[in-house]
């Protein structure tokens, strides 16, 4: 078995498609150290510069003080702490809903979720583009699983005539992204809540890469839209601009209550830490203060920055106005992108090489992600690199 390893890894190393850990020894923030080099990192996702956040760090070492390090079990055995309900309290609140759950990770959020709600010979219309999870809890679910074009509103309505077509009576679930992670545009949300209304659909919109970013005090896309009331399940992380870890569904109440009872992820998994939810309860109440409004229009002047500066290719149209956090700067080859990671990098940059099969055949790319916490000087610079290399 290790002979077959060793050449299947050659096989990824000789079509530049191998990947390797890097260990940074230092916390989250727009500088990281590797190997004890400092380096301008524009790879997180810690959008809004929360992630060693001293208010987050409190309320996490209180929590330890009073509920220790480990949830001991999972959640429906002893594993639901005081901290873990008054998390999901808040979620629920911020978002406008009636009830939130949370979950270990967006993996396992997805993976539980999607299975608890279509089962064989429901249908699920996907994006092209969603998020691995988003892919695998589908086919998990063993529902008839048809793929969209990115964004393409006519080809999903034509899915949905099949759909109610060829089998009647079904359910119907349409998941989307909000924000998509690899090219950061935008889900085009309103038509597809008249569509699902249309269709007498259910909507699932993963608000991982929108929330903290877009919308009154960051609640995301759906909000940003006043169209919260019509999604059926909204999906987001605590991981990215919250700054901590895990995901969260929040919805109807009896929706949380089937997931409670049917979310194999959820009953099978040990609680997250007690100390990680009061960190990211500690998030939410920030990004519902006037401070975390703040934050927030801070970071789209950092991204209107580097929308004006980056320079365009081929490969890269500059848009009227930016979308999100993320940029993603094409090059096209696997090698191509790799080679412009190292040469940043060796300039002082981390930002990462994005290659297949996280994104498709011949659009490699960087991806780069701008937070709150960037200087504009930090910006600029990079963009004079990129200038340079390209």
């Amino acid at each position: 078995m290790r002979d077959f390893f060793a050449e299947e890894l050659e096989a990824l190393r000789k079509r530049a498609l191998d990947r390797h850990l890097r260990e940074i020894t230092s916390a989250q923030g727009p500088e990281v150290v590797i190997a004890g080099r400092h380096f301008i990192n524009f790879s997180s996702n810690d959008y809004l510069g929360l992630a060693n956040d001293p208010r987050l760090r409190e309320a996490a070492a209180s929590a330890i003080d009073e509920f220790g390090v480990g949830a001991g079990a999972s959640r429906l055995i002893s594993g639901t702490q005081s901290p873990h309900l008054r998390l999901e309290r808040a979620l629920a609140k911020w978002k406008a809903t009636e009830a939130a759950l949370c979950f270990s990770s967006g993996y396992s959020t997805a993976l539980g979720t999607i299975p608890a709600l279509v089962t064989k010979n429901d249908v699920v219309l996907l994006d092209k583009l969603c998020h691995a999870s988003l892919i695998d809890g589908a086919k998990l679910s063993g529902a008839i699983l048809r793929v969209f074009p990115h964004n393409h509103v006519g080809k999903l309505e034509s899915h949905l005539e099949w759909a109610r077509r060829e089998h009647p009576g079904t359910r119907v679930l349409i998941i989307t992204e909000s924000v998509f992670s690899m090219d950061g545009d935008r889900a085009p949300l309103r038509e597809l809540v008249e569509l699902k209304k249309r269709f007498d659909a259910s909507l699932m919109l993963d608000e991982a890469h929108a929330v903290g970013v877009i919308g009154p005090n960051g609640r995301g896309l759906a909000a940003a839209e006043n169209v919260s009331e019509e999604v059926d399940i909204q999906m987001g992380t605590l991981s990215k601009a919250l700054g901590t870890s895990g995901a969260y569904i929040c919805g109807s109440r009896v929706l949380i209550e089937w997931l409670i009872n049917r979310a194999r992820s959820f009953i099978y998994s040990t609680a997250p830490a007690p100390a990680i939810a009061a960190a990211a309860l500690a998030a939410v109440d920030f990004l519902s203060s006037h401070q975390g409004e703040e934050r927030r229009l801070l970071l789209w002047e950092r991204i209107r920055l580097m929308q004006e500066l980056l320079p365009r290719t081929e490969f890269n149209e500059k848009h009227v106005a930016p979308c999100s956090a993320i940029f993603p700067w094409i090059v096209g080859g696997e090698q191509t992108a790799l080679n412009l990671a190292a040469a940043l990098q060796s300039d002082g940059f981390l930002v990462p090489a994005i290659r297949y099969p996280t994104v498709a055949k011949g659009t490699a790319r960087l991806r780069i992600t701008v937070t709150a916490a960037h200087e504009e000087a930090q910006i600029e610079v990079l963009c004079e690199a990129i200038k340079r290399r390209r």
